[in-house]
């Protein structure tokens, strides 16, 4: 809370915070990588076995410096603390998991994702009404609270599966979550949502790119569910937060479809006993690498590039408005 001391420019903090966050997490990840947990491949992912024996969990380094910059550079409120706590929350059941030499049981993880979204969903009705916009008519709709709250708990329940779900291609959920993160940002500043949570975004993004550095086709280590379920519960709040959270749809569009649908495939044969799909492996980035072919940086470059025409497209809309 270095902005406290009221010496200085909150944008001289600010600007200080975001080279912080990015170097910290550099450092941290090449000092710290080597007392993580070891990869034992993928069983069921598409050349799963490749990352076997590489440091995984390395969500725990880049999470735990983002909330730290948050603490020192971030303008702090009771809301946001709370936030912080829940992503840590999540960070540390995957990694956990993780580290665990049996992995987790998914309904496990499953009842642990809820029990966070429900407490997500309870402080933001405390701190914030029920109001939401539709960025891109510009009208406005309040909710129910008890509707507002299911509606979040489904929203961040869904974030961070498919996000996790994502989480299979170097490189890849990191630089969609990166896409997602800054069309949020965008979208928050052309509608006048700046309030002190939009800093922790730019923050989020940057620490997310000293992971990258390392992650990298060929990686040097993984995020694990340290990274990715902590990355899926951020762009919840990040949705709630802009007030317009069914922007989620476009923001995040290739993430929802590539880990989304792999969900509703195994939930619907798993509950229903109904196989849709037969053809398609899931995720996606699965399917495109062992079906048609695809490198894994042809996959992150062509699922980043789709993601940036659909955030264009939703950001000229909001714009034009």
């Amino acid at each position: 809370m270095i902005y406290l001391l009221g010496s200085f420019d909150y944008a001289i903090i600010a600007f200080i915070g975001i080279l912080f966050a990015f170097a910290v997490t550099c450092i941290a990840i090449a000092g710290l990588n080597k007392y993580l947990p070891k990869d034992m491949g993928r069983q069921y992912a598409h050349d799963g076995s490749l990352s076997a024996g590489k440091p995984r969990g390395a969500g725990i380094i880049f999470i735990f410096v983002f909330v730290v910059a948050a603490l020192l550079f971030a303008q702090m409120n009771v809301e946001i603390g709370i936030y912080l706590i829940l992503i840590v929350i999540e960070m540390l059941t995957g990694f956990f998991d993780d580290a665990a030499e049996k992995p987790w049981g998914e309904y496990l993880k499953g009842f642990l994702d809820l029990a966070v979204a429900i407490v997500v969903a309870l402080v933001y009705l405390h701190y914030n009404s029920s109001t939401i916009t539709f960025a891109v008519t510009g009208t406005t709709l309040t909710i129910p609270p008890v509707l507002f709250g299911i509606l979040t708990v489904v929203l961040v329940w869904v974030s961070i599966n498919v996000t996790n779900c994502t989480d299979g291609v170097d490189g890849l959920s990191g630089t969609l979550t990166i896409i997602t993160l800054m069309t949020f940002f965008v979208l928050d500043n052309l509608m006048g949502v700046t309030d002190h949570f939009n800093y922790c975004i730019l923050l989020f993004v940057v620490c997310l790119l000293g992971y990258l550095w390392y992650n990298a086709t060929p990686s040097k280590l993984l995020m694990g569910d340290a990274g990715s379920r902590a990355m899926g519960i951020f762009i919840a709040i990040v949705a709630l937060k802009s007030q317009s959270p069914f922007m989620y749809v476009l923001a995040a569009a290739v993430l929802i479809v590539d880990g989304g649908l792999g969900l509703i495939k195994v939930s619907l044969l798993r509950f229903l006993k109904i196989h849709i799909m037969k053809n398609v492996t899931t995720p996606i980035h699965d399917h495109v690498r062992k079906k048609s072919g695809w490198s894994n940086a042809q996959v992150v470059f062509r699922f980043a590039i789709i993601q940036i025409v659909v955030s264009v497209a939703a950001v000229y809309m909001v714009m034009i408005q």
